[in-house]
């Protein structure tokens, strides 16, 4: 097994290339959350060239959706959505400077592209 990359963020262009499929990463950092709505909405911003919530640039998207919290617990499960569900998004938050992404399922070419 190999040894764990570990990475904090926000995310350098020198961080991404030196990860090959299947390695393993541990994270420290600031790690945004969202789905499809979320990706929609950030994407018209960046379209219409207005400000983000926050900077993209270098960071990670992790997608999730929110369950509810059970009694005298701050927060609910919080297990990854499909990823493709992104795709028609990616590209352009990618552009933006997204750095990574964790979801499960595959991708579609486009998204795979604006990743190289």
């Amino acid at each position: 097994m190999s040894d764990v990359i570990k990475l904090t963020t926000p995310l350098s262009d020198a961080d991404v290339e030196k990860l090959n499929i299947g390695d393993r990463v541990e994270i420290t950092g600031i790690i945004y959350t969202g789905r499809d709505a979320a990706h929609k909405r950030l994407v018209e911003l960046v379209k219409e060239g207005k400000e983000l919530p926050f900077d993209i640039k270098g960071q990670i998207i992790y997608y999730v959706g929110p369950s509810p919290a059970p009694p005298g617990r701050p927060v609910g499960a919080a297990g990854p959505t499909t990823s493709y569900r992104m795709d028609p998004y990616a590209p352009v938050l990618i552009e933006a400077g997204l750095k990574g992404m964790v979801g499960k399922g595959a991708r579609n070419q486009e998204v795979i592209e604006a990743m190289m």
